[in-house]
């Protein structure tokens, strides 16, 4: 799969062809594993990203772009192993990029790997589709790209509630009910 950007909505009023825009863009880039399978994943993300742009939470981090990289569980094992001292694969890892903001340009916010195969066995396991997992982890590498993390309960708390509200706007169960395993994810920060 190509390389392919997709991006949110401009939030508010209808913006001027010179105004940035002021939701999130996402290049999304196949690396390895059996995506064809889930479909064309930048169609999958699309609500994910309008519904972000329209949230107020998180207004004060966009606009943005990060990167998403399809990846086999074999190259997240890897990145995991180099980055986290982790030797397994994982559902997903951020790498937040470091870089400054800069007045009148999007936010650069890093990049996210997800994982094929754990996330596929994942959702068989939950019992959700898989588009709908995707999304949830998505959303859970970008919100560790925009500074949110679980380390501490309410941090997990705050940001597990943030999940579940954008995921409800796009009609995605929430992941955290009660049957709901624990996330087993990496942000590297």
């Amino acid at each position: 799969m190509p390389k392919v950007e997709i991006a949110g909505p401009t939030i508010g009023a209808a913006a001027e062809e010179s105004e940035p825009p002021r939701g999130i863009a996402l290049d999304i880039v196949e690396e390895a594993g059996g995506w064809a399978s889930a479909g064309d994943v930048a169609v999958l993300l699309a609500p994910l990203l309008d519904a972000i742009g329209r949230n107020c939470a998180l207004r004060s981090q966009l606009p943005a772009e990060a990167c998403l990289a399809l990846a086999d569980d074999a190259a997240v094992r890897k990145l995991n192993a180099a980055f986290r001292a982790k030797d397994r694969a994982t559902n997903v890892l951020s790498f937040p990029s470091g870089m400054p903001v800069v007045a009148g340009q999007p936010r650069q916010l890093g990049d996210i790997i997800l994982g094929f195969e754990t996330i596929a066995a994942e959702a068989v396991e939950q019992g959700v589709p898989l588009a709908d997992h995707i999304r949830h982890l998505a959303l859970h590498g970008l919100l560790h790209l925009m500074g949110y993390d679980h380390e501490a309960d309410a941090a997990a708390e705050a940001m597990e509630a943030l999940e579940i509200e954008i995921l409800a706007e796009i009609g995605v169960a929430n992941p955290y009910g009660e049957d709901a395993p624990v996330i087993v994810s990496g942000a590297f920060q």
